[in-house]
């Protein structure tokens, strides 16, 4: 049986109907007994993994205990950040841990990048019928 799964683009700005459509990911993070569910932009140009402030906060995380600085690059160059490690929960896939960065800036999405979901997953986008297909690692 195959671990494939196939995902609709959103749109990523409703008040505009068909104007942004995206590869945004329903998705679960956790971190201990705190989980929240949110969208993803999958990312294959972003190197890491981004994590805004404001969720961060939700799960838990105070930003004078984390001691991972990260150095982010391209538009993002501006924002500090620091490593946390999230458990992140798609569809009916296991949970995989993963790194992100979590930055100081709320305006930025939920990124995620080559460090590590690409390496946790493969992707196969269908731009023209606004879809997407996912397959974690270990399916291969």
């Amino acid at each position: 049986m195959s671990e494939v799964t196939r995902f609709p683009f959103i749109d990523a700005n409703p008040a505009r109907p068909g104007t942004s459509m995206m590869p945004l990911l329903p998705l679960v993070l956790s971190e201990g007994r705190l989980q929240i569910e949110a969208l993803g932009l999958l990312d294959t140009g972003a190197a890491v993994n981004v994590l805004p402030y404001s969720m961060g906060e939700r799960l838990g995380f105070v930003w004078d205990e984390q001691k991972t600085p990260l150095v982010l690059s391209g538009n993002l160059a501006r924002l500090s950040a620091r490593g946390v490690l999230v458990s992140v929960s798609v569809a009916h896939f296991a949970s995989v841990p993963m790194v992100f960065a979590w930055t100081q800036a709320n305006d930025v999405r939920l990124i995620l990048g080559q460090m590590n979901f690409f390496l946790e997953y493969d992707a196969c986008f269908f731009r023209k019928s606004l879809e997407f297909d996912l397959r974690p690692k270990a399916a291969q």
